[in-house]
């Protein structure tokens, strides 16, 4: 699955972590434990195991988030959707190992009325997320 490059708002970015891609994928997969490391996520309610199909609801921003697992592949790719107030979100991680260290890349894309009308906020909205996402996760394995 790939995010829909045809949506309104998309964004991608990535970063080197110092760290394998198995310890890398831990944590990414520990998604109850979001919140403790970015502070962008408020709460996280997972009550079925990390298998492709579980789903989770998230708050981040004004909304919560319904997401659904669609793709894991351990400790490589994990691709979730999700749709909060009328956004139909697809996001992609994709992690490489390099040497020792793990070159994680995140893309998502937003697409919805909303986000039609309102394409140049929600364009940087979600690059700063998808930017500063990837910066607390560094960090927080790093530290």
């Amino acid at each position: 699955m790939k995010i829909n490059e045809n949506a309104p708002a998309s964004a991608c970015a990535e970063v080197k972590i110092n760290a394998d891609p198995e310890l890398v994928w831990n944590v990414l997969i520990d998604v109850k434990n979001w919140p403790n490391w970015n502070p962008d996520v408020k709460n996280v309610v997972m009550d079925q195991k990390f298998a492709v199909g579980s789903q989770f609801k998230w708050k981040a921003g004004p909304g919560t988030i319904s997401s659904k697992l669609q793709e894991i592949e351990k400790p490589k790719l994990l691709v979730w959707t999700g749709k909060t107030m009328g956004i139909h979100a697809v996001h992609v991680w994709k992690l490489k190992p390099i040497d020792s260290q793990t070159l994680i890349s995140s893309e998502e894309s937003w697409d919805g009325l909303i986000v039609r009308i309102l394409s140049g906020s929600m364009q940087k909205t979600l690059k700063k997320s998808t930017e500063s996402g990837l910066n607390y996760l560094k960090q927080e394995i790093e530290k």
